[in-house]
């Protein structure tokens, strides 16, 4: 089974030609100044994350002005709009505008829609040397546990030129807390310089195995399995990265031949790396 696709960037709406993911989905919406996509959720929640520009969303009567800030995913935190589930929206753009959509299943009718600020974004840094990477947790139960969602977890990723990312490699497949817990994941790539390119390793239990150049604009579907990221020297890359399980806990089990690698970032970084 293929796990990866590169996504179109045309005006309005472009999604993954594949998914093999049974709760999460995904939709990249580019507008340019003035033009306005309209939806329903249905039975669906949805993050809309400003990768770049700014837009007014209007969703169920009630509008929030010229949300984002941020020119490109490369230049601090974003703002982003939870969308819930059973609702009408619409998204005009102020500008020009990139937005990511993450979504995933969501039988919960009394959640209103907010806007994340960037205020509320906690960042900071994982791992250690040449496996170091930079966080934002957009909307987490332990970095967001005030706002409210039944699925969705989302936060991005920026890894450095030549590092490694999501190392050791971990997965999430099935709910065993504290060890483990259950969710399919979704990371959606950016690169800096745009023509620039990284490396994603997939592999699971079953003996699949995949690797895919990441470029500008790619998507990586795991309903299961490990997986990690690297970085090409000269280069960076961004992803942003989002859940959906029976729970919002997280917990994942690192590759028992890989682990030992992340038993030494206290090591290291009392090394000043």
């Amino acid at each position: 089974m293929k796990y990866h696709t590169y996504l179109t960037s045309n005006s309005g709406v472009n999604k993954p030609s594949i998914n093999p993911c049974k709760l999460l989905d995904f939709t990249f919406l580019k507008l340019a100044d003035g033009e306005s996509h309209s939806a329903d959720s249905g039975d669906r929640e949805i993050l809309a994350v400003i990768l770049g520009g700014k837009a007014t969303f209007e969703i169920n009567g009630q509008k929030f002005e010229k949300v984002g800030g941020r020119p490109n995913v490369f230049a601090g935190k974003p703002h982003s709009v939870y969308i819930p589930a059973s609702a009408k929206f619409s998204i005009k753009a102020v500008g020009n505008v990139e937005i990511a959509m993450p979504s995933a299943p969501s039988d919960e009718t009394d959640i209103k829609p907010y806007v994340i600020e960037p205020a509320k974004v906690a960042n900071g840094i994982w791992g250690a040397a040449n496996f170091k990477r930079y966080f934002h947790q957009i909307l987490t139960l332990v970095a967001q546990p005030e706002l409210p969602a039944r699925r969705l977890i989302v936060g991005e990723t920026f890894t450095p030129s030549g590092n490694w990312s999501t190392f050791p490699p971990h997965k999430h497949q099935e709910d065993d807390l504290p060890r483990q817990a259950f969710h399919e994941e979704m990371y959606y790539f950016k690169v800096s310089p745009t023509d620039g390119f990284g490396i994603c390793h997939y592999y699971n239990d079953d003996g699949e195995n995949e690797n895919f150049t990441i470029r500008d604009n790619s998507i990586h579907m795991m309903p299961k399995g490990y997986h990690s990221v690297v970085s090409a020297p000269g280069y960076s890359t961004y992803y942003l990265w989002f859940l959906a399980g029976t729970q919002r806990v997280q917990a994942t089990q690192d590759d028992p031949n890989l682990g030992w690698v992340g038993r030494t970032v206290n090591m290291l970084k009392e090394l000043g790396h």
